[in-house]
C-alpha cells in the first residue's frame, strides 16, 4: 500500500505548521540570547519550507483556501477589538 502524494503533502503540510506551534511557544520562554536566535532561525527555516509546499499544494488543487472574508466580516471583528468593554 502506498500513499497517495496528497496524503503525503497534507500530513507534511500537518506536521510543519505543528512544528511552528512548537517554536512559537519555545521563543519566547527562552532566556538564553543563542538559543532563541537559533531557535528563530528553525522557525523561519520551517516557515520558508511551509510557503513552498503550500505553494506547490495550491498550484496541484490539493488545497483550497476558504473563501476571503467580505468587508463587512472584517469591519464586524475589528468593531470587537475597538469596543469600550465596562
Amino acid at each position: 500500500m502506498h500513499m497517495e502524494e496528497k496524503t503525503m503533502v497534507a500530513d507534511t503540510l500537518t506536521g510543519i505548521n505543528g512544528e511552528l506551534v512548537r517554536f512559537g511557544e519555545m521563543i519566547p520562554q527562552t532566556e538564553n540570547k543563542e538559543l532563541k536566535q537559533t531557535l528563530k532561525q528553525f522557525r523561519n527555516a520551517c516557515e520558508q519550507s511551509q510557503e513552498e509546499l503550500y505553494q506547490i499544494a495550491r498550484e496541484k488543487s490539493y488545497y483550497v483556501p476558504a473563501a476571503k472574508a467580505t468587508q463587512a466580516e472584517i469591519d464586524h471583528v475589528k468593531s470587537l477589538f475597538t469596543q469600550k468593554t465596562i
